[in-house]
């Protein structure tokens, strides 16, 4: 059997952000970000597409790569989606500035659903999301995906059948 020539992990992140993108598309057009359990699809495509792409790496390897070697290039993907997911959401959000607002409006019906909070503490709480939104973006995005990230590329590690050389093999007596 020829091996196959590996994926790099920079092609695993593109192909990983993209689904990741066409899907946050989706749910913003159709109007079903504020629903409820919608966000572990999204999870689920992250931690089942590192399963896979580390799969295809050590299949590409014949099963050589050791633990560490499939979690790195899961990691290193998972760092090259993670970068790419966040300039593509904060391109979104300049774009359609309507969404940013409709989320700030769905945080104030949340809150008024409260009965504990005064008219004054929901202004506050609304001005204070406005204050550190992309904050909130960029930081609250890398750090769920990368933790995401961690845990699908240990998976895929995990599963990834491995069959180690065997120095003994290669000594000529």
């Amino acid at each position: 059997m020829e091996p196959s020539k590996p994926m790099t992990h920079i092609t695993a992140g593109l192909l990983i952000a993209g689904m990741l993108f066409v899907y946050f598309i989706v749910i913003s057009f159709l109007n079903l970000t504020t629903t409820a359990g919608i966000n572990f699809i999204q999870y689920a495509i992250i931690i089942g597409g590192l399963i896979f792409v580390v799969k295809q790496y050590g299949k590409a390897h014949n099963y050589h790569e050791s633990f560490g070697n499939l979690f790195a290039f899961g990691f290193k993907s998972t760092a090259v989606f993670t970068i790419l997911y966040i300039v593509l959401l904060t391109v979104f959000f300049l774009l359609f500035p309507e969404i940013k607002e409709k989320s700030f409006e769905v945080a104030r019906q949340q809150m008024e659903k409260q009965k504990s909070l005064s008219d004054e503490d929901i202004e506050k709480g609304i001005q204070m999301a406005r204050k550190f939104f992309w904050v909130g973006v960029v930081g609250g995005t890398m750090f769920i995906l990368v933790l995401l990230g961690a845990i699908g590329s240990a998976i895929g590690a995990a599963l990834t059948k491995k069959n180690p050389y065997n120095p003994l093999d290669q000594l000529s007596v």
